[in-house]
């Protein structure tokens, strides 16, 4: 089962901040209270009900939008220039980005991990935390969000705070008494929001949290200690050479080879991590 909430898909896509159909006039107009939100099935239940008026649906949902239209052109001609300035420049939501470091040579499948998840990070801690922000004035001041987004609805705002709560939030959400019957069989079960945010905040948190606290394993190994240690050997004996006197006999073999196994095993098991 699918739930819409209109309004704010309208408000998140920076098209029309009052929608004209949704106001108290529209109600009395169209003789029918058309609801904020609902399942497809009450959407579809809300339109066979207000169309059987179909003069004053007309008046409500048709004439009033071209109403609207005329009277907000001048206003929508600015806004369509302001977010092509914020898309373009400021969120470039037409390319995925990362945060590897500049002037370095990065290998495809880092850049493809590091710009899908760095990406993901920007979703929670802008885009949701923008969610949560217009979900209520409590919340819009709670975190304080700038006058300059909320005015303008222009430039990047990050509060990671408020985009985990919001998906905290869409994670408890379940198919209850007030959008589904009790008989069916997904009653009481989570909402497919509620599985999409519950494992939207586990990527998350494994990205922030959990990946940055891997050790290198050339460190975890020893293999690092080990190679400082034989070039303070070959040092002391005057040979300024690492590679002359790495491998003197079979015991620095063994023990070289030993630690570079498990070098590339660490490697190993951080990289299937990473692809799973």
């Amino acid at each position: 089962m699918i739930y819409f909430v209109q309004p704010l898909c309208e408000v998140a896509n920076t098209m029309k901040f009052n929608d004209w159909s949704y106001s108290k006039f529209a109600d009395w107009l169209r003789g029918t209270p058309k609801p904020l939100a609902g399942t497809t099935e009450e959407w579809n239940a809300w339109e066979k009900t207000a169309k059987r008026k179909k003069i004053r649906y007309w008046l409500a949902e048709e004439s009033l939008n071209y109403l609207q239209n005329f009277v907000c052109w001048p206003a929508n001609r600015i806004k369509d220039v302001r977010n092509y300035i914020s898309n373009r420049w400021v969120s470039k939501s037409h390319a995925l980005t990362s945060n590897l470091e500049r002037g370095k040579w990065h290998e495809f499948d880092t850049r493809l991990l590091h710009a899908v998840f760095d990406e993901l990070v920007n979703f929670v801690e802008i885009e949701q935390a923008w969610m949560l922000a217009i979900s209520s004035e409590e919340e819009d001041k709670k975190y304080k969000t700038p006058w300059y987004r909320t005015l303008f609805h222009i430039g990047v705002w990050r509060c990671p705070e408020a985009g985990i709560a919001y998906l905290e939030w869409a994670a408890e959400l379940k198919h209850d008494s007030d959008w589904t019957d009790k008989k069916d069989p997904n009653f009481g079960e989570p909402t497919f929001q509620a599985l999409a945010a519950q494992e939207t905040l586990a990527l998350y948190k494994w990205w922030k949290n959990e990946r940055p606290k891997r050790r290198d394993p050339m460190e975890a190994s020893g293999w690092s200690d080990y190679c400082e240690k034989r070039r303070k050997a070959a040092k002391a004996n005057g040979d300024d050479t690492f590679s002359s006197s790495f491998i003197t006999n079979k015991e620095d073999e063994e023990s070289s080879r030993n630690i570079l196994d498990l070098s590339h095993k660490i490697e190993n098991e951080q990289e299937e991590e990473d692809t799973a």
